[in-house]
C-alpha cells in the first residue's frame, strides 16, 4: 500500500499525503461527534446548539485546537463542545434526555468506524486493474484505515468518565445528583488531567487494547455479512 503511494506521489510527498489524509479525518470524526450531540439534543427540544449555529458538519464551528491536535498525534482526543441545555427536554425526562445526547457523540463515531470497515471489505473485493487503479484503491484503503483508526479511538476516549468528556455526563443518570455534582467541580482540572493520561503509557494501552477489540468485533460482525 505504501510503495503505491510512493510511486504515485513520490518518495518527498508520501509524507505530505498521508498528512492530508489524517487531516481531513480528524476534521471530518469531530465535526460528525459533535453534530451527533447537537441533533440528537435537537430532536428532544432543545434548540440551542442550533440557534448558535452548531447544528452542521463545518470543521470551524467544532474544532477545539487541544483536542484535535491530541486526536492528530495520538488517536484519542476531543472537539469543542457542543451547548445543550437539559432544560428544554420534556419534564421528567431531563436525566436520561442528557445521557442519550452525550451517548450520541462516541455512537455516532462507532458508527462511522463500522460503515468504514465494512467499505474496506468492499475495496478488498475489487479487482486490480491499472497502475492508476491500484494506487486510487491504495489511497481509499489508506484512507478508510485512518478513519477506523481515529473514529473508533474517539469513541473509546469520550467514554472516560472525566470532565468535560461524554463519560462525564453520562454518569449523571447513574450517580446520586450530590456526588455528580461534587464531581463536576473538578471539571475545570479536567483537561490537565486528561493530558497526563495521555502521556502515561498504561493508559494508552488500555485504550488500544479496548479499541482492537471493537476492531475485532467488527471484523467479525462484517465476516458474516455474504458479499456477492
Amino acid at each position: 500500500m505504501v510503495n503505491r503511494l510512493q510511486q504515485w506521489f513520490g518518495r518527498g510527498w508520501i509524507g505530505i499525503a498521508e498528512l492530508l489524509m489524517t487531516a481531513f479525518c480528524v476534521f471530518l470524526s469531530l465535526s460528525i461527534h459533535e453534530f451527533a450531540h447537537g441533533y440528537t439534543a435537537y430532536k428532544l427540544g432543545d434548540n440551542t446548539a442550533k440557534s448558535m449555529g452548531r447544528l452542521n458538519l463545518s470543521p470551524l464551528s467544532h474544532l477545539d485546537p487541544i483536542g484535535a491536535l491530541c486526536l492528530f498525534l495520538f488517536g484519542f482526543g476531543w472537539a469543542r463542545p457542543v451547548p445543550v441545555n437539559p432544560g428544554n427536554f420534556a419534564v421528567g425526562k431531563r436525566k436520561s434526555g442528557m445521557v442519550i445526547t452525550s451517548l450520541a457523540g462516541p455512537l455516532s463515531n462507532l458508527l462511522v468506524a463500522f460503515v468504514a470497515v465494512f467499505l474496506l471489505n468492499l475495496v478488498y473485493l475489487v479487482p486490480l486493474g491499472s497502475e492508476v487503479e491500484a494506487t486510487i484503491l491504495s489511497v481509499i484503503t489508506t484512507m478508510l484505515y485512518i478513519l477506523i483508526s481515529m473514529n473508533i479511538g474517539l469513541a473509546v476516549f469520550n467514554f472516560i468518565p472525566i470532565p468535560p468528556l461524554d463519560g462525564s455526563k453520562i454518569l449523571s443518570a447513574v450517580l446520586p445528583p450530590r456526588t455528580y455534582f461534587k464531581l463536576m467541580q473538578y471539571e475545570q482540572y479536567g483537561f490537565i488531567i486528561l493530558i497526563i493520561l495521555i502521556n502515561t503509557p498504561i493508559f494508552g494501552s488500555l485504550l488500544n487494547t479496548i479499541s482492537n477489540l471493537i476492531l475485532s468485533f467488527y471484523f467479525w460482525v462484517i465476516g458474516l455479512i455474504p458479499f456477492f
